[in-house]
């Protein structure tokens, strides 16, 4: 899910939809208004799922998609080769997760521990364990 927003009004640590990807806001550069243009923004983020930076330059008064990023408690349930079994600790459904990519992160992962993930566009991502 995403909501539509100003170019105008987006900030430095937001997040933003580039190409289809949700992406965290690192650089935001406004330039003046022209004798034949309208004010522009060049933006630069980084990928929240595969951390490659993308830019785009839009006026300011054109509009862009936020996701929606929904913050949620787990607790892990199975270890797999590939991923985790996360237990939703707010509707007790079952989520299967893929490692997140910080190693001392990934380590700490075992049966029982609560974690938080994030939603966002219908894919998830652990964020930090608790």
């Amino acid at each position: 899910m995403s909501k539509p927003v100003n170019v105008g009004s987006l900030r430095v640590g937001g997040y933003m939809i580039i190409d289809d990807i949700p992406c965290h806001i690192v650089d935001i550069t406004k330039s003046k208004p022209g004798k034949h243009g309208s004010a522009k923004c060049r933006i630069v983020a980084i990928g929240t799922f595969d951390g490659v930076k993308r830019s785009m330059v839009r006026p300011v008064s054109a509009m862009a998609e936020v996701p929606i990023v929904d913050k949620k408690p787990a607790q892990v349930f199975t270890v797999n080769p590939n991923g985790v079994q996360l237990m939703d600790l707010e509707s007790y459904e079952y989520i299967d997760a893929p490692f997140p990519e910080d190693e001392d992160m990934k380590a700490k992962l075992v049966v029982g521990v609560e974690v938080e993930y994030w939603e966002i566009l219908g894919r998830i991502k652990i964020t930090r364990v608790k």
